[in-house]
């Protein structure tokens, strides 16, 4: 009877049921996806085209441009750490999304007000030199800026991981049915995350960068703040369709600081001989033994004075004793920090493009197609992204499988193609610096932009063989417990990228002044200036780093798992 008359009414809603669960696990990702595409839009919007604002707006002279780019850079790429960490310790990862919003929001708004009111910026200016914003206008310039710095740092600290979240099942999850495969699934949304940061950039770096510059400094950074404002009202309708964990166990600070505790309590008590470790203390699972869940690490040879953590201790608690595991969860990190320091180097190199090589372009010609049309000076950092996507092409297609071939089964390796990018980089500085040569011996301010394009082309290939590769190292040598620590490594490296960059601007604007103080390599008219000299300085900076990196790469070994039997008890 139930098969003429069709399904049970418990059957069919049964189906209901497992479609509507289906559009929810489909729904949060999808929506966070979008948000990143906003958000991207609404950050590059103001970053792409800050130094060229700083000049044409408030008047600021070359270094104080550049000084001031590269701290609120470096800024900007420090508050993930500090969110990162409220993210995992206190406040989860939603909770700490919605309070960066409160302050990218409010940053957005503010910064398109005093773009937009007169009395908030100096009056236009045509001549050189133009008299500079006043206190009040750089202070609230400046403050709708770090606002942002701050929720958008937050927002970054918190938001991928949230979005990798949305797929993993565990046994405590009692409304999984309907979600989609784990691993498969968060593969694919790791690609399409980053895709849309691209899409972002190249967005804001094309479009809004063009409304900035053609038609109002206002409405391009209202566009930004209404990308932003729909991004978070989207995001926020989307909170039942959202899986949202509360930080649990031991925090990956609290496991480093167990370890030195321990190592330091137990500095006077003698290590076993066996150079295998196997006199220290280990357990059979270390899984979840404080509330993590790592794979058990092999003793290596190296930081012994680390592996006092270990010894075996009567009565011990978790604060005297150890595991051989959660101190070599210690040694990696102290092992992959030399590695770390090289990216801080290569990072400041990087700043360039955002600094100096827009400065470089904005002394250039900027008409194409005969004059019909004006490039932004800011595009060339989003055509960026399209010299990306070629060199990934390339990178997959023809230098991977050559390496297979011809060199080993795996191609390169991640620390050799950091290697390879490393080396890209220095041949960018010394191509901006061969082109600031010929424009200064030549047609100066006459020299089209388009002569940019090649440094730009090499810089994205660094991008792709060294800048992904980092990530991958940083992810792939760290403890499962300890990754958010080594993620926030590769957003504090560029921190600290944007702030060495910084601090070498003052330096060379200083040393390279005339006596009465004009002048120098980075004199406000670029004409009289040397910047390639400055160009050429960071060509020799980045190649000792290469050298460093060389020598550090060479000496590096990696974590090692270890064998199931190994295990020694006390």
């Amino acid at each position: 009877m139930n098969n003429m008359m069709g399904s049970p009414p418990s059957r069919s809603r049964g189906r209901d049921e497992k479609k509507k669960k289906r559009w929810k696990w489909k729904l949060g990702p999808a929506t966070i996806l979008g948000f990143e595409l906003l958000e991207s839009i609404a950050f590059s919007g103001v970053a792409l085209n800050l130094v060229v604002y700083l000049a044409t707006v408030l008047h600021g002279t070359l270094a104080f441009n550049a000084a001031h780019v590269d701290t609120w850079n470096g800024t900007t790429f420090i508050v993930p750490v500090i969110g990162a960490f409220l993210a995992d310790s206190y406040w989860g990862k939603y909770r700490t999304i919605l309070a960066s919003l409160l302050f990218y929001l409010a940053g957005l708004v503010l910064l398109t007000v005093s773009a937009a009111v007169p009395s908030l910026r100096p009056a236009p200016c045509t001549g050189v030199p133009c008299s500079p914003a006043t206190g009040t206008q750089f202070s609230v310039f400046f403050l709708a800026l770090y606002l942002t710095s701050i929720g958008t740092g937050g927002v970054k600290s918190a938001l991928l991981p949230f979005g990798a979240e949305q797929y993993e099942r565990d046994d405590h999850d009692t409304d999984q049915e309907g979600a989609p495969a784990p691993e498969k699934t968060k593969q694919s949304f790791f690609s399409w995350f980053f895709g849309a940061i691209n899409l972002g950039i190249f967005v804001a770096g094309t479009l809004v960068s063009w409304v900035e510059q053609n038609v109002s400094w206002a409405l391009g950074f209202g566009i930004a703040t209404l990308c932003l404002l729909i991004a978070s009202a989207a995001f926020l309708a989307a909170t039942p369709c959202y899986r949202v964990r509360l930080p649990t166990g031991d925090t990956p600070i609290k496991a480093i600081l167990r370890v030195l505790v321990a190592a330091f309590r137990n500095r006077t008590r003698t290590l076993p001989p066996d150079a295998d470790g196997d006199g220290l203390y280990e357990v059979d699972d270390d899984k979840n033994k404080n509330g993590g869940d790592d794979e058990k690490l092999a003793h290596t040879e190296g930081l012994r004075w680390l592996d006092k953590a270990a010894v075996r201790v009567d009565g011990g608690g978790v604060w005297e004793v150890c595991t051989v595991s959660e101190v070599e969860r210690v040694k990696v990190l102290a092992r992959i920090v030399p590695i770390w320091v090289t990216c801080v180097l290569y990072a400041a190199s990087l700043g360039q493009m955002t600094t100096t090589f827009i400065q470089q372009g904005m002394a250039m010609d900027t008409r194409v197609f005969g004059g019909r049309f004006r490039v932004p000076v800011a595009s060339l950092v989003s055509v960026e992204v399209v010299f990306m996507l070629l060199w990934v092409l390339l990178h997959d297609v023809v230098v991977m499988p050559v390496a297979r071939r011809w060199w080993r089964s795996g191609g390169l390796t991640q620390l050799q193609r950091m290697g390879v990018g490393r080396v890209l980089v220095v041949v960018a500085m010394a191509t901006a610096a061969l082109v600031e040569r010929r424009r200064l011996r030549g047609e100066k301010r006459s020299m089209s932009i388009l002569w940019q394009v090649p440094q730009f082309v090499v810089l994205a290939g660094s991008d792709v063989f060294s800048g992904i590769a980092q990530l991958e190292f940083f992810y792939g040598e760290a403890p499962g417990s300890m990754r958010s620590i080594c993620s926030a490594f590769s957003f504090l490296a560029l921190s600290l990228g944007f702030y060495v960059n910084s601090l070498v601007v003052t330096i060379v604007a200083a040393v390279t002044k005339r006596s009465d103080g004009s002048g120098g390599w980075l004199a406000p008219d670029l004409d009289t200036a040397h910047l390639d000299y400055y160009f050429w300085l960071w060509a020799l900076i980045s190649l000792a780093n290469l050298a460093l990196y060389l020598l550090l790469a060479a000496r590096y070994k990696s974590k090692k798992p270890s064998p199931p039997h190994s295990s020694s008890h006390p």
